[in-house]
């Protein structure tokens, strides 16, 4: 089934400090590049059928990296998986946004969140659009397909709640750090997230193996029990968030590295 690596773009000058959203000019400083350039190293290995970006510089920067040495693989971009909207509180120091009444309902109840001033975009219509693009490039590159899309934060925990089944207003328990590497793995009955806000695990499992048998049974089926992971020994076709046969004979055997423990919910661009 179709393999989405989602991938936070790397650090900037002011990734933690100022909310940047949309603003032209804000590109990878040399922290970023350098996670990018790790990044890049960490998934060569794994075949990419494409790459898609967010339009804004840093994200466009990062997938350049991983792109890299890629023969015939440009990047791509899509809109819809720019940052959100943020309205009258872009450019502004998160400190100060803290203070503001909103930031309240934005760590509590992002569903109910539009951003203030001309522009201001709401957290459902920026959840909306992005998994409707990654449905789109779903069904555009095919259900053998692994490819990666690089985002921001707050789109990323907006796809994964949604992978997950999760509220929107649950979205805050999810991170996402600067080049981390999130992948989820569709299928026809539901997405199965593989792992999370991995900035270090081994990505060998991610590399697709065998020949496509469409119809084996249980290509949609979670592991009973939890499985075994990588050569689950109920069969081709069980299934498990943690690894084992992604159902259409291409085995994914992913170790979860786990997320790291979350340090704060807000949002940092």
């Amino acid at each position: 089934m179709t393999l989405v690596l989602l991938v936070r773009h790397g650090l900037t000058a002011v990734t933690g400090s100022v909310l940047s959203g949309r603003t032209p000019g804000v590109t990878l400083d040399e922290r970023g590049v350098g996670q990018a350039q790790a990044l890049a190293a960490r998934l060569a290995p794994v075949p990419l059928d494409a790459i898609v970006s967010s339009p804004l510089e840093r994200c466009a920067q990062t997938a350049g990296v991983i792109a890299h040495g890629r023969d015939q693989l440009a990047v791509q971009t899509d809109e819809r998986l720019a940052e959100v909207m943020y309205g009258d509180w872009t450019n502004k120091p998160l400190k100060k946004l803290a203070a503001e009444p909103l930031w309240r309902v934005v760590q509590q109840h992002p569903s109910a969140v539009t951003f203030p001033g001309p522009g201001g975009e709401s957290m459902p219509d920026m959840q909306h659009r992005a998994v409707a693009a990654v449905r789109d490039w779903n069904s555009r590159l095919g259900q053998d397909a692994v490819y990666l899309i690089c985002s921001h934060g707050d789109v990323i925990k907006a796809i994964v709640s949604d992978a997950l089944g999760l509220h929107l207003d649950q979205c805050q328990r999810i991170q996402a750090d600067p080049c981390s590497l999130t992948v989820i793995r569709y299928t026809p009955l539901r997405p199965f997230l593989v792992r999370m806000n991995d900035t270090g695990g081994d990505v060998a499992g991610l590399i697709r193996r065998g020949p496509s048998h469409q119809g084996r049974r249980g290509q949609s089926d979670a592991a009973v029990g939890g499985g075994a992971g990588g050569g689950d020994p109920a069969g081709p076709g069980a299934g498990s968030t943690g690894g084992g046969s992604d159902g259409a004979g291409q085995d994914f055997t992913a170790t979860d590295a786990g997320a790291r423990e979350a340090v704060t919910a807000d949002a940092q661009g």
